[in-house]
């Protein structure tokens, strides 16, 4: 696989100061911390990881977790019902043991920095500040904690409160947020994010759902509900980002990247989310099913590129002017 089709054209992307070589990241939770597909324990890689733009690493909390009991993954119609609860071994441990192999795979190092309370985000951003990773991604919006994650945000007051008490501590790393579909009012979170200081903006993480086992007349999930994702999502997704690229052009705000998320399983999916407004996707669940599928989208960009003879990833958006 080549990344680019031919020379003159340009997959390039920046988010928040930092360039990726394409648009392509592998979405938190669903690429481990890279170093499983890139190569591990004198195993082969998967394939060549350093084609990606980016890595988000999995959810990260300051202190190390355990994460959520029982079932953690549950197959729905086109979709996937996932509860494992922000499982990962610490910030600490992850600098230590992890980043160091992570930044030997090429790609931009997305940190996804998750917490149960404003006050572990804050000590966790301190550390990654400190560290290589090149983006900061808030993750104020995961459905399957008992405490914090998606509570922060669903309300603009709590998300505002929650990136300004990161942003005063993160110097020297852009900041970018990851929103809940979740929300009441998903523009009102994302301007409150954009105020409090984010850099970019990533939506959208899992829809809060529901399964039942009929056979054992029991709730799947020991936590109750779980987060749907999967090509399932991908029309809601699409929706939430073309509106809210939509009010931020409105407003004269489209300096703020865009990162696209939401059941994307191929080329034509990603260029969705791109003439939608996004400067970039992630790719995650289609992973499992497929486990090349993100280098087969940048292929894919590049050819649509090509015969469409369009020289920048960006003119790809529908809306720009």
């Amino acid at each position: 696989m080549s990344e680019n089709v031919n020379s003159n054209i340009d997959l390039s992307v920046d988010i928040g100061g930092i360039k990726l070589k394409n648009p392509v990241i592998a979405a938190s939770g669903t690429f481990g911390n890279g170093t499983e597909y890139g190569g591990k324990f004198d195993q082969p890689a998967i394939f060549d990881v350093s084609v990606l733009g980016g890595i988000c690493t999995k959810g990260l909390t300051f202190m190390p977790r355990k994460g959520n009991t029982g079932n953690r993954i549950w197959e729905t119609a086109s979709g996937l019902l996932n509860s494992i609860g922000l499982e990962n071994v610490g910030i600490r441990n992850f600098l230590d043991n992890d980043l160091p192999l992570l930044r030997q795979l090429g790609p931009a190092i997305i940190a996804n920095l998750s917490g149960g309370e404003s006050d572990e985000y804050v000590d966790g951003a301190k550390l990654l500040d400190k560290s290589s990773v090149d983006i900061i991604e808030l993750n104020i919006s995961c459905p399957n904690v008992k405490v914090g994650g998606m509570a922060f945000g669903l309300d603009p007051g709590t998300a505002a409160a929650c990136v300004s008490a990161v942003r005063r501590v993160t110097r020297n790393k852009p900041l970018m947020v990851k929103l809940s579909p979740n929300a009441p009012n998903l523009k009102m979170v994302a301007l409150s994010c954009i105020n409090a200081g984010a850099d970019a903006l990533s939506l959208v993480n899992t829809f809060k759902g529901l399964a039942i086992d009929t056979v054992n007349k029991k709730l799947v999930f020991d936590g109750v509900t779980a987060g749907l994702s999967g090509p399932a999502i991908k029309p809601i997704a699409l929706c939430m980002v073309w509106e809210l690229y939509t009010s931020l052009l409105d407003e004269g705000r489209t300096n703020i990247p865009l990162v696209g998320l939401g059941g994307i399983a191929n080329t034509n999916d990603a260029l969705e989310f791109l003439m939608a407004g996004a400067s970039a996707v992630q790719v995650g669940t289609a992973t499992f099913l497929n486990p090349h599928t993100m280098p087969e989208i940048i292929e894919g960009l590049g050819e649509y590129m090509t015969a469409n003879k369009i020289g920048h990833i960006s003119d790809i958006n529908i809306r720009k002017k």
